[in-house]
Order: structure tokens, then C-alpha cells, then sequence
């Protein structure tokens, strides 16, 4: 499809929230929390800080960079570019992209369902053992598909009347509940002890590779880098748009709301003395032991959850829709297939694919090491060579033709060359090594 027919954002703000949607998600809320709990505190926030400006922001611009520069998806900007041999490449993106959505889409599934119980009727006494009840079997399935439902509607509409319209009203609205809890959690008796469980820094952990793995891991998940859906969002942006500025506003956008949802999950978690089950699991910290703690609130924390839970759903919907959005425009720019068709067919597809992970919370935890860390690292490693070392001085006229910002352009390009695949080799043996181990541990009976 020409750059002549293709949709486009109808102005640079509905880009740019639909961007910062992609990147805010569960990632933020979930993933960043428990990583911080077992990582070290504060340590690993400086780590993830550290690679998301040596490693996130130029792989970020990178991508932006190239979906403009070629008005097309993943694959078909790869081609444009490179030729058919970096087709592969923007397969990686698409395969990402598949995967994650897959176990995703479960996990936004209990999400949804934990917001409509807490507005409906309150959260249960025993958080665990509803967890328990709900993570598996026929309703995580049911919940799953309604979620991919909603997902693959919002697609269907376009990137004007579906994506857009969604972004423009809901960012907004995530934003405001973020900042909204992270004051009312300021007021708690237990708010001095989460911050200072939160800033307190294990300088140790630093140096420690499953630390710097899992930060990288972090910052490639929640900014939604290695998966192509910063790349496809951006090939629907005019020219005219800054995408160093874009790259800067997304970043610290995502980090933002990453930051203040610590300043919320901590001080409630210490203010009823659940601390020790933070760390417990990956999920523990969000599916068990907040909604203990607002269980424990009474009908303060019945609201508080509610509204907790509820900017859940949003970052969830806005990261899953730009997933989709990865596969779907793939379709539409290779076979040509009309987009409602796309939306429907590969987005069933996904959700049949997450129904494993509905029926098999373990199926869940390894699609999550394989695409949620692998894959985003080899898809960021790979896009990094391919924009330092096949495109080189190229890529700096597609940033700004004119030669604006020429010195700080040639500082990324070496920072693409080197410094970003030094970084994710490193991050990447790890990965694989952690990923193999969880698929030994799954089918061989080792670990």
C-alpha cells in the first residue's frame, strides 16, 4: 500500500498519546513493581533509567525513524530499506508482537474481570485463594477472549476512528488515576516506609547480569521496543513531526507513570504489612497482595481498588491494541488483506493461541521469558545493526534532512553501532540462557 493511500494520525497529539499507550500498560503497574521488589529497590531503577537512555531511547527513535521513512509496517519497511534479506527481521517484530499478545491478552483478561468485581462487588476476603480460583480454567479463558474481542474491535475501526478515538479518551484518563492514587497513597501511615523500601538502593545489584537482564528486559517490554509496534504507529506520521522529540516525550512518559505507580503500589503494600509478599511471585504483587490490602481497607479500599484496577484495564487496552496493531498492518501491507478482515482473523488467531496460556498458568510464565524478554531483546539487538551499520549516515537524513541537530544525530548513530549492541549481547545470552532454562525446567524435567 503507497504512502498516498495509507490512513494517517489525524494530528501529532493523537499520535503521540496513542504512542505513550503503547509503552503504558501492565508493564508500568505490573512488571515494574515486583522487578524493583526483587531487584534491589532503587537499584534497579537507576539501571532501568541508565539502558533507557542508552539503549531504549536510540532503538525508540530508530524505529520511528524508519516507519516514517517508510509508511509501512514492520516487514515491508525492513524490505524498503535492506532489501528481502532484512525481511526477517520485521517477521521477528510480527512474531513478537503474536506472542506477547497472546499471554497478554490473559493476563488484561484478569484484569478487567478483578475492575468489574471490585466496582461490583468489593474485593474477596482471601485474595489468594481467589487468584487461585480465577487464573485458570474456563472464565480466565472467557475473560481472555473478551478482552481480545475488544481489542480486535478497536483495530478494526482504523487508526483514525479506532485507534485514535480510543487514545484520546482514555490516556487521559489513566493519567488521572495514576496521579490521583499516588496522592491518596501518600497519606497512609505505611507511605515513609514504601519510599523508603522504593529509594533505597542495593548499589550491588547493579552489577548483577539477571538484574541488568531483567532491566532491559523491563525497559524493552514496557516501551514497547523489539516488537515493531513504535515502528508501525510511526509509519502513519506526517514529516513534519520532531521524532527525537517524540522519542523523548514517549520515554519519559512511560517511565512517569512506571515511577509514580511505585509511589502507589509500595506505601499500600506497607501500610498493611505485605511486604514479605511482594516478592513472592511475579503475579503476587498485583493479583494477590493489592487486592488483599484493599480488601483489608474496607470500602475505602473497595473504591481506591476499583479505580486502581480500572487504570489497569486502560494501559492494558491501549499496549494490547498497538500489538495487534503490529500483525493486523503487516497483513494489510503484504497480502493487501482488507483491514476489518485482518483484525479478525489474526486477532482470533492470537486469542486461540492465548488460550494455553488461559488454561495453563506455566504456559503463561514461559510465552512471557520467551517473547516478553527474548525476542524483544533479539528484535531490538538486530534492529540496532541494521540502523548503525547497513543504513548508517542514511538514517541521519531521515531524521532531519535538513541537517538540524546534525551533532547529536551522529552521537546516536554511534550509540547504535556500539554501545546499544554491546549493551544487548550481553542482556541477550542472558535471556536466552533464562528462556532455555524455563523450557527445560517445562518439557525435560530439568532445573
Amino acid at each position: 500500500m503507497s504512502n498516498g493511500t495509507r490512513e494517517k494520525w489525524s494530528g501529532g497529539i493523537g499520535f503521540t498519546l496513542a504512542a505513550v499507550g503503547s509503552a503504558v500498560g501492565l508493564g508500568n503497574m505490573w512488571r515494574f513493581s515486583y522487578m524493583a521488589a526483587e531487584n534491589g529497590g532503587a537499584a534497579f531503577v537507576i539501571l532501568y533509567v541508565l539502558l533507557t537512555l542508552l539503549v531504549g531511547l536510540p532503538v525508540m527513535l530508530a524505529e520511528l525513524t524508519l516507519g516514517r521513512g517508510a509508511g509501512r509496517s514492520p516487514v515491508q519497511a525492513l524490505i524498503h530499506y535492506g532489501g528481502r534479506a532484512w525481511a526477517p527481521l520485521g517477521g521477528l517484530f510480527v512474531l513478537a508482537g503474536f506472542v506477547i499478545l497472546a499471554y497478554y491478552g490473559v493476563l488484561a483478561g484478569w484484569t478487567v474481570r478483578y475492575a468489574v468485581e471490585a466496582v461490583v462487588w468489593g474485593f474477596p476476603a482471601d485474595a489468594g485463594a481467589h487468584f487461585g480460583a480465577i487464573s485458570e480454567g474456563h472464565g480466565a479463558a472467557a475473560w481472555h477472549l473478551a478482552f481480545m474481542a475488544l481489542t480486535i474491535f478497536v483495530v478494526s475501526g482504523g487508526v483514525k476512528n479506532g485507534i485514535e478515538r480510543v487514545s484520546l479518551a482514555l490516556m487521559p484518563v489513566l493519567g488521572v488515576l495514576v496521579v490521583g492514587l499516588a496522592l491518596y497513597a501518600a497519606t497512609l501511615d505505611g507511605a515513609v516506609d514504601g519510599y523508603r523500601y522504593y529509594f533505597t538502593t542495593e548499589f550491588a545489584a547493579i552489577l548483577n547480569p539477571d538484574v541488568l537482564r531483567d532491566a532491559a528486559g523491563q525497559a524493552f517490554f514496557s516501551l514497547s521496543l523489539g516488537m515493531g509496534a513504535i515502528l508501525t504507529y510511526a509509519s502513519y506520521l506526517s514529516r513534519e513531526r520532531d521524532l527525537p522529540r517524540e522519542a523523548v516525550l514517549i520515554a519519559s512518559s512511560d517511565f512517569a507513570v512506571a515511577f509514580i505507580a511505585g509511589l502507589v503500589v509500595f506505601p499500600l503494600v506497607f501500610a498493611l504489612g505485605l511486604q514479605e509478599q511482594v516478592g513472592a511471585s511475579t503475579l503476587g504483587a498485583l493479583f494477590v497482595t493489592l487486592p488483599q490490602a484493599f480488601a483489608d481497607m474496607g470500602g475505602t479500599g473497595r473504591v481506591i481498588g476499583a479505580l486502581f484496577m480500572v487504570a489497569l484495564a486502560v494501559g492494558a487496552l491501549t499496549s494490547a491494541i498497538s500489538l495487534l496493531e503490529v500483525v493486523v498492518a503487516s497483513a494489510i501491507d503484504t497480502f493487501a488483506m482488507p483491514r476489518v478482515r485482518a483484525a479478525w482473523l489474526l486477532g482470533g488467531a492470537i486469542a486461540l493461541l492465548g488460550l494455553v496460556a488461559a488454561y495453563d498458568i506455566g504456559m503463561l510464565d514461559l510465552m512471557d521469558k520467551i517473547g516478553g524478554n527474548l525476542l524483544l531483546v533479539l528484535g531490538g539487538f538486530s534492529l540496532s545493526i541494521f540502523a548503525g551499520w547497513v543504513l548508517g549516515p542514511e538514517l541521519l537524513d531521515e531524521v532531519h534532512p535538513d541537517g538540524r541537530q546534525r551533532l547529536a544525530l551522529r552521537l546516536w548513530l554511534v550509540m547504535l553501532r556500539f554501545v546499544v549492541p554491546a549493551i544487548l549481547a550481553v542482556v541477550l545470552v542472558y535471556s536466552a540462557a533464562d528462556a532455555w532454562s524455563a523450557v527445560a525446567a517445562r518439557w525435560f524435567g530439568e532445573g
